[in-house]
């Protein structure tokens, strides 16, 4: 696919950290519940941390316990895209920006969350930046 925002290798390593470079380009994973959005319950949107397209709005996460941050959709499904992922020994949907291409995490189905769409996007907060939503002042 070709995708809006296009970087050298040598680009994404200049920008991000090894550990977001491992994650966002390398389709690896983040430990669980280490994760820095985790349990967040700041309102905002939460944007790629590679190229800052918004992914997510904070009304769609959920607390699902399982050490990453869970969203039951996506801001738009032209944000995301969906990959077909049969490593591990089993088949997944992988979920990458639809901006840039990076590995943000899988999307799972029929798992009995009391969410709208009982979907749950499995997210890791590493390949996220959440910028909050501003507060009225007082």
């Amino acid at each position: 696919m070709v995708y809006q925002v296009q970087k050298s290798d040598e680009e994404w390593r200049e920008q991000l950290s090894a550990q977001e470079y491992d994650v966002l380009r390398e389709a690896a994973t983040e430990p669980p519940f280490v994760g820095e959005y985790t349990d967040t319950e700041t309102t905002g949107v939460y944007r790629c941390r590679a190229c800052g397209t918004e992914l997510f709005r904070s009304d769609t996460k959920f607390g699902s316990h399982c050490g990453w941050p869970s969203f039951y959709a996506p801001l738009a499904e032209d944000r995301v895209e969906y990959i077909e992922d049969t490593t591990l020994g089993m088949k997944r949907v992988e979920v990458r920006c639809a901006s840039c291409g990076s590995h943000l995490g899988h999307v799972f189905e029929g798992e009995g969350y009391d969410t709208p769409t009982d979907q749950r996007y499995c997210i890791n907060s590493i390949s996220l930046t959440l910028e909050p939503a501003p507060t009225a002042a007082q």
